[in-house]
């Protein structure tokens, strides 16, 4: 499938009664209880284009994690948002949500079912795009990434090889569909990197298809990458050429460089 042009990913207008978006629209924080922290994207997305948002912050005390999943409702048509979208939105018809915990995501596929990519060797480290069917998501900003420390070269390796659980604080989780023919589509999540599958399969595509993200229970607040599918801007262009000749992004600081080059290689 061809790249699409670049277009900057917002959160909706229209979210839960619980949920604060930031100025850009980007970050929403769920500030009191558990529920009402149903959110959208502001625009339909397009096939095969990722939805992508990253764990900022927890709240303990809950029981239960982020909820992720696509769904054909126009948020402009709802009466009100539900206060949650397991059930209240899945239970109304035409939306495909998906409770993302500790374990278990991975859908696995019947081995006489033309699994495809599911028997290939994971590439974590040398594959500079994640394929799903005829599907290529650069992989430069699927991978979550831990708050810069003294343990941080330990910790990004176990982000790469999705070994902590996809609810720590940090992990990147993005869901999308892909175009299956006869006006069909299977939606697929990204947890770290790795594609978990389809989780639902036959979603009628020919009906607009927002996101949807539950900052429930213990997930607190969440904000959107950006994903760079045509040609990388010069940020990205200068990390990928700095992070090539240093040992971990931590040793940045040793370098003479502008201090926002040297933040946006630590923390984007």
């Amino acid at each position: 499938m061809e790249p699409f042009p670049d277009q900057f990913m917002e959160f909706h207008p229209i979210h839960g009664t619980n949920v604060r978006l930031d100025h850009s629209g980007t970050q929403a924080t769920r500030v009191e209880s558990f529920a009402n922290g149903v959110c959208f994207s502001k625009r339909p997305l397009k096939p095969g284009e990722i939805f992508l948002i990253e764990i900022e912050d927890k709240e303990l005390g809950w029981c239960g994690h982020l909820r992720v999943g696509l769904t054909a409702k126009d948020p402009r048509s709802l009466e009100e948002v539900p206060e949650y979208s397991i059930p209240d939105l899945t239970d109304s018809g035409d939306s495909w949500i998906f409770a993302i915990t500790r374990n278990h995501n991975k859908i696995i596929e019947d081995s006489g079912a033309g699994g495809g990519n599911n028997n290939k060797p994971k590439t974590f480290f040398t594959d500079s795009h994640l394929h799903i069917e005829n599907i290529r998501i650069p992989r430069d900003k699927l991978v979550g990434r831990s708050r810069p420390g003294r343990y941080s070269h330990i910790l990004d390796d176990l982000y790469k090889t999705n070994c902590l659980p996809p609810t720590a604080r940090r992990s990147r989780i993005g869901v999308l569909y892909v175009p299956k023919g006869q006006d069909l589509a299977d939606m697929h999540m990204v947890i770290n990197g790795e594609d978990m599958g389809a989780s639902a399969k036959g979603i009628p595509s020919t009906q607009p298809l927002h996101a949807v993200v539950d900052v429930f229970a213990a997930t607190k607040c969440v904000r959107i990458v950006q994903v760079e599918y045509g040609f990388s801007s010069l940020q990205t262009l200068c990390r990928k050429a700095i992070q090539k000749h240093i040992v971990h992004r931590m040793a940045i600081d040793w370098l003479e460089l502008p201090e926002a080059l040297k933040h946006y290689c630590k923390y984007e």
